[in-house]
Parts: structure tokens; sequence; C-alpha cells
């Protein structure tokens, strides 16, 4: 692919046949070209994926005051409150913010095509963003500031916690307690694209039972469409198996809520006969008594606002930092020693799971600093 600085101004004139003075004034939208002419210009820099450089788009008509906030979808209290932290600090620094909302490859193709040569914003912020190889190398041509919250894309500053480290904890955790068979439930609705925070706890996850000498059953890693009763359907899965886990790492809270309903309506005891823990902080998990890895979403929302305050007031290029956030395993009782026998089986349907009480777990793991 064609790196942004190897083309210029010229090169896209002399494709599109106009004068380099037409290019400019069709790329900034200032009048003085006709409509089919701006249009072939803009084709042909996407074409080219020339986009004007921010230090000149800046000097020629000031910076756009705006900045866009990308994520796969709302409507998870993930996103929601990420969005929430980050734009409120963006607005208190005089920015506007634009919400893009990309559930599907489509979308993000159309997004990643067309948003550069427009150059709309001043920053991009994408928020744990799952992305095609060829969608990630269309950042480099942004014309803009970019930054990731919530995970990781190449090389792009970001702030986020350290999954693998969250995978990790999680297995120790349960290992711990005795458990030696562990299984894990995951979600995934995207196309083949990269998602930072599921790949590294996955892989946590697996590292983590091989160096603990356990089991790694293929079968106990369950992946079901995103949805809300997805973590229902991949506990049913689980305790379908001949032999089910006698624990389970949730890759979300929103999972382990539904894994949980699952329990109840299986009658199965929680932690008695299984074991379950989950990521995220999430409010509804405190409710229902869920164990979670607290990974402090608002803080990370309120981080990469600032962070992208700091850029754009210094505007000078410089390298962002990558910046890591502490989380903490929140121990709320449906975590416990793995029961004596075979494990985790049916017991009486109607027994409903117990939550245990609320305490945070002594130890607190931490990362910090760069990659």
């Amino acid at each position: 692919m064609t790196r942004t600085s190897q083309v210029n101004m010229a090169d896209v004139a002399r494709r599109a046949g106009v004068s380099t003075g037409t290019v400019s004034r069709a790329l900034r939208d200032l009048p003085g070209v006709g409509d089919e002419t701006r249009e072939l210009i803009k084709a042909t820099a996407r074409e080219l994926h020339y986009v004007i450089s921010p230090e000149a788009s800046q000097l020629s008509r000031g910076s756009t005051g705006r900045v866009a906030i990308v994520v796969p979808r709302l409507h998870n209290w993930f996103y929601a409150e990420m969005v929430s932290a980050l734009e409120r600090v963006l607005r208190d620094g005089g920015l506007d913010v634009l919400v893009y909302q990309l559930d599907g490859e489509a979308k993000r193709l159309h997004f990643f095509d067309a948003l550069p040569s427009r150059r709309k914003v001043d920053a991009v912020v994408l928020v744990a963003l799952p992305v095609l190889t060829v969608e990630a190398e269309r950042l480099d041509f942004m014309g803009a500031q970019v930054l990731v919250a919530g995970g990781r894309i190449r090389d792009f500053p970001y702030v986020g916690v350290d999954d693998h480290a969250i995978g990790v904890a999680a297995v120790e955790h349960l290992a711990a307690l005795g458990h030696r068979r562990i299984g894990m439930l995951r979600t995934s609705d995207t196309e083949g694209a990269y998602w930072s925070s599921d790949a590294e706890r996955s892989r946590g996850f697996h590292d983590a039972l091989a160096a603990a000498g356990l089991p790694d059953d293929e079968a106990y890693v369950v992946t079901e469409p995103y949805a809300v009763d997805a973590g229902a359907r991949a506990m049913r899965r689980l305790l379908a198996l001949p032999e089910p886990p006698t624990a389970v790492f949730a890759y979300s809270d929103e999972l382990a809520i539904g894994a949980l309903r699952e329990l109840q309506v299986a009658g199965i005891d929680v932690p008695g006969r299984m074991s379950l823990i989950g990521v995220d902080g999430h409010p509804t998990a405190d409710l229902f008594g869920i164990t979670t890895f607290d990974q402090h979403v608002g803080d990370q929302g309120r981080l990469t606002g600032q962070l992208v305050l700091d850029a754009l007031a210094r505007g000078d290029g410089a390298v962002l930092p990558a910046n890591r956030v502490d989380f903490d395993l929140v121990d709320r009782g449906s975590t416990g020693p793995a029961p004596a026998g075979t494990g985790a089986g049916r017991g009486k349907r109607g027994v409903s799971a117990q939550p245990r009480g609320t305490r945070r777990a002594r130890t607190r793991r931490t990362a910090r600093g760069g990659a």
C-alpha cells in the first residue's frame, strides 16, 4: 500500500488531470471547483491514499475542534461507560464529539475509506474496536491523531489494562482454589477482525493453564455470537459435556451474568458446584454477586480524553505514551473451592446460586507504563 509520505498533491493533480491549486481547493471544500471535478479529485485522493497533512490543513483553515469516537456498538455497558467518561473530558476541554457506531465489517470499511479524505476531525479515538489488517493500515492515512482506548491496535498510543495478565490471574485464582477443569466463555462477531482484548485474555488463559500443568481442553473454551443471552448459551454448551468444568472464566461480566442465570435454571449451586469469574466491573455483576476483575472503565475513558487534549494542545506531533490502567480482583463469592468428587454436576432444579457477600481481594495486580 502506498504511504502518504510517498504521495503528494502533484500526484493527485496529475492523476486527475487538474492543477495542484484545484486539488487543494477541492480537498478543503473551498469554492471555485465544479461538483464533478471535486468528486473526481476526492475519488483520486482516496485511490492514492492521499490526505492533506494536518499541519498544512491547520495552517490553511485552523483545527476542526472535533474528535471522532469510534465504537463497535453503544448498547454494551463497557462502550457506553467508556464513551460517557471520554466525552465529558473532551467537552470540558472545549471540543465537539462525533460518535461513530461501526457494528459490522461494511460500516467499518466505509468509515476507514471515507473519513481520511474528508478530514473532519483533529483526533480519532478507537474504543476496543475489532479491525481487519487492511483497516489498521488505513489508519496511517487519517491525517489526524489516532488513539486507542480499551485495547491495542498495532503501535498506536493506547490506554487499557493488561488483558493477558487478567487471563493469567483468572486461572491462577481458580487453580489456587483447587480447580483443575477450568473453562472459558468468549463472544465473537468480529468477522475475522483482530480484537486485542479478546485475543490477549485468551492467550493469558491458555498460558496460565500450561504454566500450572492443567488440562487445556478445547471443548472447555466456548464462543458464542454476541447477544444478551450469549453467556447463557455458552454455559449451556459446557454443562452438556460428559465432564463439565468446575470453574469458568467469562470474557466479560455480561457473559458471566448470562452464565449465572443458566446455572440457576439448571439448579447448580455457585460456587458450591461451579465457580464463576468475569471481567469489567459491571454494576449488575455487583448486584448478582459475581466475582470479577474490575478494569476501571471510567478511568480509562478519562485518561484517554486527557491524552487527546494534551496532544491537540501541543500540536507538535510528539509520540504519545502507552498507558496501562490498574485492575483489581473483586471477590464477591461466586468462586470457591473445587467440589469434591467428579466436580460440576446438575443439582436439584430450582436451587438458586447464592452470592456469598462482597469484599475487595487483598492482592492488587497492577501493570503500569508502556507495552
